[in-house]
Parts: structure tokens; C-alpha cells; sequence
């Protein structure tokens, strides 16, 4: 299965008060890491029109095990699966480390919708976003065609 893997820092201001990861915090290195998939590694594959309107629209995480604080990186793998006309979902996992053997902390996802922010309206996907999207589903994955 091909996954995207995203390398995240772990800051001090990432922890709680009992020397772990926040809750909160966690979303938003899930969010980073999101954003190295969807603008970063797509804008160097020429595709850059996510930048122009990507919306969440639904979050689910679940929390595995604390994440405790550390000066290094946390690793993101992430999958996507149910690519639609003008959405699609991200799957996550958080490991404790940047390494692909650290315990998993945590699995999330993310429903991601795509939107026309100038016209304030949903929008389909293109062909290039479509293509670069379904690099990282699993075989499995649902896809609908674009009509």
C-alpha cells in the first residue's frame, strides 16, 4: 500500500502539563503533516490547485497511547481513500517516534472537501488532483468517477 510519510517536529510547546503530547496540539501536527502531503509533495508534482480551496469537513481522532515529549520527530503516514467528485478522506497514523517501528499514538482521519473559496461554493476535483490522490490510496480504496 502506498502511504505518504510526513516527518512533524515535536516542540515543547506540544506538551501538557504531564510531559505529553496535548490533545489539541496533536490535531494540529495531524494538520501540518496534511499540509506537507496536500501542498508541498503535490505543488512538486505540478499540482497546486489544492491551495485554492481545501476544506475539512469532518475530523475523527483516536487516541492509542500517550504520546510522551521528545526532541526529535514524530512520523504521519497517511493513505486516502473514498475519493469522490469533490471530496475525499485522509487516514492518518501518529507514531510516538519518526521511526516506522515506534508504537502507534494515534489514528485519525480527516474528510476533506474541495471548494471554490472566490465563488464560496463546492468544487470538483480535477484529473491531476484525482491522479495525485489516488497514488496514495490502498488498492481497495472506493473511488467514484468524475462525470
Amino acid at each position: 500500500m502506498a502511504r505518504y510519510v510526513a516527518q512533524v517536529p515535536l516542540r515543547w510547546t506540544d506538551q501538557d502539563s504531564y510531559r505529553h503530547l496535548n490533545h489539541a496540539r496533536a490535531v494540529t501536527l495531524l494538520e501540518e503533516a496534511r499540509i506537507d502531503l496536500m501542498f508541498t509533495a503535490a505543488g512538486a508534482e505540478g499540482v497546486d490547485t489544492f491551495a485554492a480551496g481545501l476544506l475539512v469537513a469532518g475530523l475523527s481522532v483516536e487516541y492509542r497511547r500517550q504520546i510522551p515529549y521528545g526532541a526529535h520527530d514524530l512520523r504521519v503516514e497517511m493513505t486516502v481513500r473514498d475519493v469522490r467528485a469533490a471530496s475525499f478522506t485522509i487516514d492518518y497514523v501518529m507514531r510516538a517516534g519518526p521511526a516506522e517501528s515506534d508504537p502507534v499514538g494515534i489514528e485519525a482521519e480527516t474528510r476533506m472537501a474541495l471548494f471554490d473559496l472566490e465563488g464560496q461554493r463546492p468544487r470538483r476535483l480535477t484529473a491531476d488532483e484525482r491522479a495525485f490522490l489516488l497514488r496514495w490510496a490502498p488498492e481497495t480504496a472506493s473511488t467514484e468517477a468524475v462525470s
